[in-house]
């Protein structure tokens, strides 16, 4: 399916969602409703930008047509008119590929946002504190809801570290490319002989954790029953009431006789071995977002930094993306936007150019795999 054709449907399934959300059942009915309009939402941006595209293609091509006319003046326009669209088509186009991305599956997640002092003592301290109230104040202009989890206060007034949970729409995919070495250069208010330091902190913003669900699946499971025995193994009852069920997996083995019913007996020990692979679930997953933690902040050495703070000339550079913004003082005060958008733009971009490598890199791999084939038999 080409580009077109994707964007007709997704056109065409927005079209019958915005029918949906009219629909008197769809209405009454607020769980229906909630997951209509989140798909509606979900779509809006692309269509937006389609219907922008189609617009612009149109315009485009009646300027074409114009160039064909007799009168200079209206060439002159046509002129003018296709020198403002054309860059404007080709814009539309690249923001339509980077829509059409495979969607992050995390990026409707809360994210749990966790800051700390790196090197530089108490200034890198102060500057923990100080970059936590710019994504606090970030936050308030999304409408996001900010909760510390825990905060560890330096001597200074800083902030040791601060974990904090943000919740709302979209965060993670606004918030994912914060994660690494911030660094900050500026006189530090307990410097007295007006030098320059530079400390750093460590970001690092993770989606929030899904619930783990266990299900056992009959093939994972042994089940074996046995009588119920008492002190000294002496046999309480002469019914198979008692139950044991390993958990072929892991291993896990959990036996349950309280009950004389040998189906109270499993129900129990079902329960049972499904709280034990919770926690076994649960500590894999925190052992793995402590890994991602750990992938995203580094060491908080300087040398790993992804962004400077640079007081004295106020401006900021974001060394992953070479944007430079010489208006920190505003940044400060929780105005990001500029940055979060060229740092999604550009990772996106980069996905799109993957794509592309990898599209083009499909064929040449089938043409060279067919050179080894030996020919067909008729």
């Amino acid at each position: 399916m080409d580009l077109t054709q994707q964007l007709n449907e997704v056109e065409k399934r927005y079209n019958a969602l915005t029918a949906q959300m009219a629909d008197p059942d769809v209405i009454n009915d607020p769980e229906k409703y909630r997951k209509t309009a989140k798909s509606h939402r979900d779509l809006e941006e692309t269509v937006g930008v389609y219907r922008d595209y189609k617009k612009a293609v149109e315009d485009l091509e009646q300027a074409r047509q114009m160039m064909a006319e007799d009168d200079a003046d209206l060439r002159a326009m046509a002129e003018e008119e296709i020198a403002r669209l054309e860059p404007s088509v080709e814009n539309l186009a690249r923001q339509l590929e980077i829509l059409l991305l495979p969607k992050d599956p995390n990026d409707e997640k809360n994210v749990l946002l966790e800051i700390r002092a790196g090197a530089g003592g108490d200034e890198a301290s102060l500057f923990a504190a100080e970059i936590f109230r710019v994504y606090s104040r970030y936050a308030d202009t999304q409408r996001w809801k900010v909760e510390v989890i825990s905060t560890s206060e330096s001597g200074a007034g800083g902030a040791k570290e601060v974990i904090a949970m943000v919740s709302g729409d979209r965060v993670f995919s606004k918030l994912k490319y914060e994660s690494g070495v911030h660094r900050v250069q500026r006189v530090p208010v307990t410097e007295q002989q007006g030098r320059v330091h530079t400390s750093t902190i460590t970001v690092a913003v993770m989606p929030e954790a899904d619930d783990v669900e266990i299900k056992l699946e009959a093939k994972d499971v042994r089940v074996d029953t046995f009588c119920s025995s008492g002190p000294g193994g002496q046999s309480v009852n002469t019914t198979y009431s008692a139950v044991r069920l390993t958990h072929l997996p892991t291993g896990l083995v959990v036996s349950c006789q309280d009950e004389k019913s040998q189906i109270k007996n499993r129900a129990k020990a079902e329960r049972v071995l499904r709280s034990r692979l919770y926690e076994l679930e649960l500590e894999k997953q925190q052992q793995a977002i402590g890994a991602d933690r750990r992938s995203q902040v580094g060491t908080g050495d300087r040398s790993e930094k992804i962004r400077t703070y640079n007081f004295k000339d106020n401006r900021v550079t974001d060394h992953r993306i070479g944007l430079t913004v010489h208006q920190l003082d505003r940044v400060m005060e929780g105005e990001i936007e500029e940055l979060l958008s060229a740092c999604v733009n550009y990772f996106n971009a980069q996905k799109l150019k993957e794509q592309a490598d990898s599209a083009h890199a499909e064929p040449a791999a089938q043409k060279d795999d067919s050179k080894d084939r030996a020919p067909a038999r008729v």
